[in-house]
């Protein structure tokens, strides 16, 4: 993400990725698939992957938290990209940005008992999302008032993470506005529905709430003013979201480019004739640019600049588009190997399939865009 890293940073790095390499290799997560264990988690990866700060690098260090650099949310983009790069399973985006969000707006209780136990692994997940491609916050999940708190209903879209989780931040609108809620997932009315997904390293979830009864202690921030805390948590999603395509994309890239030299054919490597060699070059601009636009994004989210919220969407947008071109033009020069189930292609176009249909797919970002040009 960074074109140049401090040496804290170059440790965060070497660090996180020495920790995925030993702990959840592809073959590990390929094996989580092929067994059915029906999670796709290494046993104590949270537990672990807290240890190393990756859950509190969005959480002051007056509560906890604290980042190697002072800046949380572009070293939490440096491990999103070597997680993308190694296509590692868990909740790493939700689970920031419910750590953030209870950092930001939790009430003294909240950071005191949970936001603990989130820092530490507990996996939680962000209900926010209602459809796959866009993104509409409370269109399907409803609060309504009941004497001494609220009852919560609808069902949610596709939720990264949801059938691990053991705590639920939704999303759901009221008379008010929207409002958010920390939900446990043991309360009476919610249930859980595992979902296949495209990208089969990762589990997802649809949230469905019965009626389900919460006290005014489960709100996160005030009733009815939740609006700007979402768009906040939104950006941060993007911006690791966005980390994590790229770290996918350029490690996809580097295998085909590796297999465009070490193929022979006519007595060549296939990277030496024109055709090839000009694809490569399409596809490394491509990656650059992508580079650029993430790091400009990280850096306005970061400093809360006023055209933050754009740039994200930009960089969203942007990755969303160029990321399956690229798959599939690396598709085409492994050509038919690349294709077969046993190859790990497939694996790195699913997730940045999945990766650019949440949080909003690249049409829904570029209307947004126009919304806020006044388009």
């Amino acid at each position: 993400m960074e074109l140049t890293l401090t040496d804290d940073q170059q440790l965060l790095r070497d660090t996180a990725t020495r920790f995925m390499d030993a702990t959840c290799p592809l073959e590990t997560v390929r094996r989580l698939f092929d067994e059915g264990a029906g999670t796709d988690l290494p046993q104590g990866y949270l537990r672990e992957a807290a240890e190393l700060g990756w859950f509190s690098l969005l959480v002051p260090e007056e509560l906890g938290g604290g980042s190697i650099s002072g800046e949380g949310l572009r070293d939490a983009a440096i491990v999103a990209e070597e997680r993308g790069k190694r296509l590692q399973p868990g909740p790493f985006v939700a689970m920031n940005v419910v750590a953030s969000a209870l950092a930001r707006g939790g009430t003294a209780s909240q950071r005191d008992s949970i936001l603990p136990a989130v820092m530490a692994g507990e996996a939680a997940a962000w209900v926010a999302n209602d459809a796959t491609g866009t993104w509409a916050p409370g269109a399907s999940l409803s609060a309504a008032t009941r004497e001494g708190g609220f009852s919560l209903s609808g069902t949610s879209g596709a939720i990264q993470g949801a059938t691990q989780a053991t705590r639920l931040l939704v999303v759901a609108a009221g008379p008010d506005g929207l409002s958010q809620f920390l939900v446990s997932t043991d309360l009476p009315g919610v249930v859980i529905h595992p979902r296949d997904a495209h990208d089969i390293t990762q589990r997802f979830g649809t949230v469905e709430l019965n009626e389900v009864d919460v006290g005014p202690e489960s709100l996160v921030g005030k009733s009815g003013e939740a609006a700007p805390d979402i768009e906040q948590q939104l950006q941060i999603a993007l911006i690791l979201s966005v980390a994590e395509t790229l770290g996918t994309l350029a490690a996809l890239f580097e295998m085909t480019r590796q297999y465009a030299v070490d193929r022979i054919a006519f007595g060549r490597p296939i990277g030496s004739y024109q055709g090839v060699k000009y694809q490569l070059a399409d596809m490394s601009l491509s990656i650059e640019a992508a580079h650029a636009i993430s790091g400009a994004a990280t850096k306005g989210v970061q400093g809360a600049y006023a055209d933050a919220g754009e740039v994200a969407s930009m960089a969203k947008a942007w990755l969303g588009d160029i990321g399956i071109d690229v798959a599939q033009g690396c598709f085409q020069i492994f050509a038919g190997i690349g294709y077969t189930w046993e190859h790990d292609l497939h694996l790195f176009l699913r997730r940045i399939t999945m990766n650019g249909l949440l949080f909003g797919q690249s049409e829904w970002h570029r209307e947004r865009i126009c919304a806020i040009q006044g388009l």
